[in-house]
């Protein structure tokens, strides 16, 4: 256990850390292993030649939102509400070029309307309502990414089906709600100062009661075993699938972080793919921010993301809630 990391660093860790392996991975989204060896060199994306985050940071710092604009102890369908509304007011910059007049929070910062490859059923769960039961076949990673939030608001079995509940609004399969859930849940312990391996290995004890539970649960078992048999590098989570359904990019994520603690290598690892690399390093820098604070996010990229200042107003406003 490692508790003595203050709680403000690790939710601005978290955010933070998140935004990192996003902008990281948007580099080279949708590009294939060869090309992005091409590009960056055999050892993977090791520079944040471009600073800009996708709609996972985005739909992130909405998630924050949402939760903050729910009353102290409202009640679960007021805190689903308020998240509901929130990505329904994502949703408004995905549609617009500007902010409208009079708007308020992060529906008031222009650069949150550019439009940045955000996932289809996203979109269209979104635009039908955002009411659960949409996309029903849906399981992509676009739920899993957006939920680390729940896991710094709440204890572990609330983030878990908080997220859960969250997911349905845009991805109806069940495996969309566990992974997300999954995640929170991860984040929550090593939130209270689980180590890596603790937090996972306690998310899968709660995944195996549930037969819907299933595939996320051994996505994560595949992802264990990875990890101790190859360290994280280049390309070295094929085996774990390309991350754009929901189990496989968190299957990606924790397998970096149990494989290794040097921050710098993971993220790399996990943007070096053919797949969803945004996601999958979002994912696993949203882990590291919670698990090692944010002390141990390279400075460079840190100081550099974009948003910023964005990421720590609403990490301070979290932690003064929390």
């Amino acid at each position: 256990m490692n508790a003595a990391i203050a709680q403000y660093d690790r939710i601005l860790g978290c955010l933070l850390g998140g935004a990192i392996g996003d902008a990281l991975g948007y580099q080279v989204e949708f590009d294939r292993w060869d090309a992005i060896k091409d590009r960056f060199g055999p050892d993977g994306v090791t520079e944040m030649r471009r600073n800009k985050i996708s709609d996972d940071t985005q739909m992130t710092l909405f998630t924050v939102e949402g939760l903050l604009l729910a009353p102290p102890g409202g009640s679960v369908d007021v805190v689903v509400e308020q998240v509901r509304l929130a990505y329904l007011r994502w949703l408004e910059t995905q549609e617009a070029l500007m902010p409208p007049m009079a708007s308020e929070g992060l529906a008031a910062q222009p650069w949150l309307y550019e439009r940045r490859a955000p996932g289809r059923a996203c979109i269209t769960g979104l635009q039908e309502g955002a009411r659960p039961g949409v996309n029903p076949n849906s399981k992509g990673c676009g739920t899993v990414m957006r939920s680390a939030p729940f896991g710094l608001y709440f204890g572990p079995d609330e983030a878990f089906a908080f997220a859960e509940r969250c997911s349905a609004l845009t991805h109806g399969h069940p495996t969309a709600g566990a992974s997300a859930g999954a995640f929170a849940m991860i984040v929550a312990h090593l939130m209270l100062g689980a180590t890596p391996q603790r937090a996972v290995s306690e998310t899968l004890l709660h995944l195996r009661g549930g037969i819907d539970r299933s595939e996320t649960a051994d996505a994560l078992q595949q992802a264990y075993e990875l990890a101790g048999k190859v360290p994280p590098g280049p390309n070295t989570c094929a085996p774990l699938g390309e991350g754009w359904i929901a189990e496989e990019a968190l299957a990606i994520a924790v397998y970096c972080l149990l494989g290794t603690d040097d921050v710098r290598k993971g993220l790399t690892a996990a943007v070096s793919h053919s797949g969803d690399s945004d996601s999958t390093g979002a994912i696993l820098g949203n882990l590291y921010g919670a698990a090692y604070g944010h002390a141990a996010l390279p400075k460079e990229w840190a100081s550099q993301v974009e948003g910023r200042e964005v990421v720590v107003a609403l990490a301070k406003l979290m932690a003064a809630e929390a």
